[in-house]
């Protein structure tokens, strides 16, 4: 129903255009200087899951606007003054769009994102200070439950080991009675992202943190478990696996640095052996 009534608003649009213009299948809607908005660019950008009232709001604010824009489009071609510096700049930025588009796709084809694990740890190594806390990061685990879950004697004992069968038991306690659990003992996870899962927020809870202990809070509602097993506050040292994927960013943006200037150098150096090149001399 929503899209007929949204079609029959287009097809009323649509009456007024004219029909002995070539739209090359298109079909036209408005037509503002000789320029046309067509139903196909329309559909393109209209969002899905408007009621009918707001895809026809939506047409009426989009037709509006892109009417708006042509006629100052137009206006502004017939008053700014220096027309060819506008041309030259249009022509930079297009040579400089060609180049990049064709350095991706040659980049894509032909040079791999492949960087080894030894070449990664060795820059992390050589380059330690450049990885600096801007965050604190923990490892652990976070179970939250009702406040009347059961066998929460249980629980109290499970969240505070490391051991496998510990883990094994909460997994599958979590699946019948926590409201969210987070196993990251093998991973680093920043801090503000943890305690954002705990609703009460104390003193204690911080000075916990600190020293690498076990938190439990609770509110009205629910339990909160938390074993801290590892933290790292601002201005310490990142972890390697933390920093591993941006390493792994910087080392492939030097590959690629490298192999576009390789290919330079390598279109400069056939040019000048074709004679391609001329300098002139006054």
């Amino acid at each position: 129903m929503q899209k007929l009534l949204y079609t029959l608003s287009i097809m009323l649009l649509c009456m007024a255009c004219d029909k002995a213009y070539d739209h090359g299948g298109r079909t036209p809607l408005v037509e503002v200087e000789g320029n046309f908005l067509y139903l196909e660019d329309l559909q393109s950008v209209l969002p899905d899951g408007l009621s009918a009232e707001d895809s026809l709001q939506f047409v009426e604010r989009y037709v509006r606007n892109w009417a708006e824009d042509v006629l100052l489009f137009d206006k502004a071609q017939r008053n700014v003054p220096n027309s060819d510096e506008i041309k030259r700049l249009v022509e930079n930025y297009r040579k400089s769009l060609i180049m990049h588009t064709y350095q991706q796709e040659l980049i894509h084809q032909q040079l791999s994102d492949e960087i080894t694990e030894e070449e990664l740890m060795a820059y992390y190594e050589q380059h330690r200070n450049l990885f600096t806390l801007e965050q604190p990061l923990m490892k652990g685990l976070f179970i939250k439950v009702p406040l009347k879950a059961p066998q929460l004697s249980n629980v109290r004992r499970w969240y505070k080991s490391e051991s496998q069968q510990a883990v094994e038991n909460l997994e599958k306690y979590s699946l019948q009675h926590a409201v969210k659990y987070e196993y990251f003992y093998d991973k680093w996870v920043p801090v503000p992202k943890v305690m954002a899962l705990i609703t009460p927020k104390t003193e204690s809870t911080e000075k916990l943190l600190k020293e690498g202990k076990q938190v439990e809070l609770k509110d009205t509602a629910f339990h909160y478990f938390l074993n801290v097993t590892e933290l790292r506050s601002i201005g310490e040292q990142e972890p390697y696996e933390f920093a591993r994927d941006k390493i792994k960013e910087v080392l492939l943006n030097v590959k690629r640095v490298d192999f576009m200037k390789s290919v330079k150098e390598s279109l400069y150096q056939q040019a000048v052996e074709k004679d391609k090149i001329r300098y002139y001399k006054e």
